[in-house]
């Protein structure tokens, strides 16, 4: 008998980030070439139903449901998973046809997977209807999951701090991967050409959002006396001046910043590669989506020095508190340069999703 794993995909039919996209359909993919002997993979997804585009070959079956994503979720909120089925269902997302249903003796799993914690770290720099909505399905999670999947041993514990409903049970560990296949392209030049950007730069990420931390990442540049360009990524639309603004109140004119939105791998690739250095000062515990990126094109990373950066870069970044990142980038700019790409070309070889693939596989297994 043939067991079907099916993977909730709406993020491929309605993206609501492009990191939990690429995640979803990286993920996908690796479940279909990774599938023991006697097991497939098939989709669920809203309306309209996966797009040519969507990018994951070798799945079996797509439960098209008949409600748009924006609906879908409303729905699933709320508990009405109507259309569905049973069976075993993983979700690459916090959205989930969550329901109270007999593991057992029903042969029905459920299990949700957690990125960051954003709506209980920083509630205040989200829009109300996201917090709630967010806050909503964790109380589903905790109650009708199977298992929660986080992607570092700091989440695990920062989510045993801020949420109220007991998961320890719950949580398994599966780290993420940069989008399969990511890779410097061959026309790197030509897409940083596109973009309008120069030719080298120091790189950092986010918005205004104070928990972005971008004032501290700048003044980092500012005090390691880089006189060059510097590239900031994944800016929300219309945070552009925002964050001009910061980075001249750190002392770097605007003339030298270049606010980029976010971009799809083969663009992040081609910048992150031409970067001198990416610096980051976030200290949320949120899985670290760009910092993983730099490792995989072996770019000089210095981030601050969190539970979370320790955790998932090691010794592949120069790590330091916020007020000492300035000293430590100077260095990366300077003999520590070669060192950190080394290394960080070695450690971004133990994030494959294939290896998370496996655990994902292991994990329906014990269940």
């Amino acid at each position: 008998m043939t067991v079907t794993l099916r993977v909730v995909l709406d993020q491929l039919v309605a993206e609501t980030s492009r990191d939990l996209a690429e995640a979803s359909a990286s993920l996908a993919q690796a479940l279909v070439d990774t599938a023991p002997r006697g097991c497939d993979v098939a989709a669920i997804v809203p309306a309209p139903g996966l797009p040519d585009a969507a990018g994951v070959t070798g799945l079996v079956d797509e439960t098209r449901l008949p409600m748009r994503r924006r609906e879908l979720a409303a729905s699933w909120q709320l508990g009405v998973v109507a259309g569905v089925g049973k069976g075993l269902i993983h979700s690459p997302t916090a959205l989930a046809p969550l329901v109270r249903h007999d593991r057992v003796n029903e042969t029905h799993q459920i299990v949700v997977s957690l990125w960051d914690l954003r709506a209980w770290e920083t509630p205040d720099e989200l829009p109300t209807a996201e917090v709630l909505a967010a806050r909503a399905l964790l109380k589903r999670v905790g109650k009708h999951a199977d298992a929660v999947v986080v992607p570092t041993h700091a989440m695990a514990e920062r989510l045993s701090e801020v949420a109220k409903t007991k998961f320890a049970s719950k949580v398994r560990v599966v780290g993420g991967a940069p989008a399969a296949g990511l890779r410097v392209p061959t026309d790197a030049v030509g897409r940083l050409r596109a973009l309008d950007l120069p030719s080298t730069f120091v790189a950092v990420s986010g918005g205004a959002a104070p928990s972005d931390a971008l004032a501290d990442a700048f003044a980092a540049v500012a005090a390691a006396s880089y006189d060059g360009a510097v590239v900031v990524l994944d800016v929300p639309e219309g945070e552009e001046p925002a964050v001009a603004e910061l980075a001249s109140a750190a002392g770097i004119p605007e003339s030298r910043v270049h606010a980029r939105g976010s971009l799809d791998r083969w663009d992040r690739a081609a910048v992150l590669s031409h970067a001198d250095a990416y610096v980051t000062a976030c200290a949320r515990t949120d899985w670290p989506w760009r910092a993983v990126d730099a490792l995989a094109v072996g770019v000089p990373i210095v981030a601050v020095d969190t539970p979370v950066h320790r955790e998932v870069l090691a010794d592949a970044a120069a790590l330091a508190s916020a007020d000492q990142l300035g000293a430590v980038l100077s260095d990366a700019l300077g003999e520590g340069a070669e060192r950190l790409r080394v290394l960080a070309g070695d450690r971004a070889k133990g994030f494959q999703w294939e290896a998370c693939a496996d655990r994902v596989w292991a994990l329906h297994a014990e269940l």
